[in-house]
């Protein structure tokens, strides 16, 4: 008996102490993503022990989200840098200088910048810099002064308040041969980063395209003395780069590197992720290695999708949440909308958020939009109707592609794919719950009397290509409300759950 009771005690310990270094592990561990969803061309900068970072934000607005860490992998929204809208926002690139702070980003054919005192805001009205090419990338040289780097190779000076560009542009860089059986879609120079360690001026880009084949997108280094160049490509290239459509992340590219606090380095990069395009490209973090020559590569034995260890820093979990009840007097920052944020269009009470109404189908409605980072949600919200308005519940690529449920004082409407029809008629409610249900790619569709009591309608839809590869734009799938019509809806208590 006794032999008995010391092999159970035995047992109960080993499994005891597995369990806890199990939890020890995931405490000291983090897998990718470190943004889910559609946050693609990172751009990554430490100011002492924070860490910020900011994402092209296309044609949703308020756009230029930036976020904060202390330890790279738990993140939580700073604010907007951008209010006004100026078109499809691209790559942009985020900067402190002289105890200012700016964002330097392509849109609209052109190039702005945004900048200010506090990385808080507020942020100024975007400075049309009247310069074309794309992805610019801010360096100075050793003597202050300020430059930009842009996709083509090339580079210009700025002014010193870095606010307008003071010369012509000079080509420096023609990029790294990619070999001609790879299978890639397009050479496509992107992405330019320039930083400073040691002797070396450090030039990291992106090659390959975006989008394409899965094994596309490649992160390119190259270093000089100069930040002008000559520029040597690195013996690593490229850096990192799917090899095949076999693996998790796809199109692995346009990368930032950035030191922690203890002087640890790290690639922050995006990446799509396979079978689940249509998330867009999600943000990833690896770490990465110096060699006793100078150059820096992928660290050794760690793979994007493995358990990786967590950077040096303090952890400061986030409550960051889609969900929310709209009883706030301002937007929440989870929020953007279509091509442009109106507010005029809207009010905020207690009661919830009123939409004005707008154009005569979604596609014109610019709707509130969310990014989902899980591939199988929920999400309900309660509305109430007036005037001649449809509220909607959607899951919306661009104007012209865009599924889900909508209802108006008379009919419920399904939504496949932007062709909109009524598909339980006399409902002849104007308040009511609207429910989408996704589970991987199936979209199922629910109203809601009562808020209790759920009646699925007959329609469902299949959302696996809504994406670029085969729709262009690089959106993604975005979930949204929408407000359509003559009249407004009021939108209360929108709940979004992972399952």
């Amino acid at each position: 008996m006794k032999k008995l009771i010391l092999l159970v005690t035995f047992f109960m310990s080993f499994v005891s102490n597995a369990q806890q270094q199990k939890k020890d592990q995931n405490t000291q561990s983090y897998s990718n993503p470190i943004f889910a969803g559609d946050y693609p061309d990172p751009s990554i900068i430490r100011d002492g022990e924070d860490y910020y970072i900011v994402h092209s934000s296309f044609n949703y607005y308020p756009g230029l989200l930036i976020w904060t860490s202390k330890d790279l992998i738990n993140w939580k929204p700073v604010t907007h840098a951008l209010k006004k809208s100026v078109g499809s926002v691209w790559a942009p690139d985020l900067v402190k200088y002289n105890n200012k702070f700016y964002i330097y980003f392509p849109a609209n054919n052109t190039n702005y910048v945004v900048w200010a005192d506090t990385i808080n805001g507020s942020w100024s009205d975007p400075v049309d810099l009247k310069i074309g090419s794309i992805d610019p990338g801010h360096f100075a040289d050793d003597k202050d002064n300020r430059f930009l780097y842009f996709s083509d190779g090339s580079y210009v000076p700025l002014s010193k308040d870095g606010l307008s560009v003071s010369g012509k542009a000079t080509h420096a860089y023609d990029g790294w041969k990619i070999p001609r059986d790879w299978s890639i879609e397009c050479f496509c120079l992107e992405g330019p980063k320039v930083i400073k360690k040691g002797q070396y001026y450090y030039l990291t880009v992106a090659e390959g395209g975006t989008a394409g084949p899965a094994t596309s997108h490649m992160v390119i280094s190259a270093r000089s003395k100069s930040p002008f160049g000559p520029w040597e490509n690195s013996p690593n290239n490229p850096i990192i780069r799917t090899n095949a459509s076999s693996e998790k992340w796809w199109s692995k590219g346009h990368a930032s590197i950035i030191d922690d606090a203890k002087g640890n380095w790290w690639m922050v990069f995006h990446g799509y992720e396979k079978d689940n395009y249509n998330m867009g490209r999600q943000t990833l973090l690896q770490p990465i290695e110096w060699t006793a020559d100078g150059w820096f590569k992928m660290k050794e034995g760690v793979k994007t999708d493995d358990l990786i260890q967590k950077p040096a820093g303090q952890f400061v979990k986030s409550n960051f949440t889609l969900s929310d009840t709209f009883a706030a007097t301002e937007l929440q920052p989870q929020w953007q909308f279509y091509n442009q944020y109106e507010a005029d269009r809207i009010q905020f009470s207690k009661n919830g958020l009123k939409i004005n109404g707008k154009g005569s189908n979604i596609g014109e409605s610019s709707p509130l939009l969310c990014t989902p980072p899980d591939h199988s949600y929920s999400a309900e919200v309660e509305v109430e109707i007036e005037g001649n308005a449809s509220a909607g519940l959607i899951l919306f690529y661009d104007t012209k592609i865009y599924t889900g449920i909508a209802a108006d004082k008379e009919n419920i409407s399904a939504i496949l794919r932007s062709w909109q029809f009524p598909t339980q008629k006399g409902v002849n409610k104007n308040h009511l719950f609207l429910r989408l249900e996704k589970k991987e790619q199936i979209v199922n569709m629910f109203y809601s009397i009562n808020g209790k009591d759920w009646l699925k309608i007959e329609n469902s839809a299949e959302v696996s290509s809504f994406n670029h590869n085969v729709l262009g734009g690089f959106m993604s799938l975005k979930l949204g409300l929408s407000a359509v019509g003559e009249g407004s809806v009021t939108f209360k208590n929108f709940v979004y759950s992972p399952k």
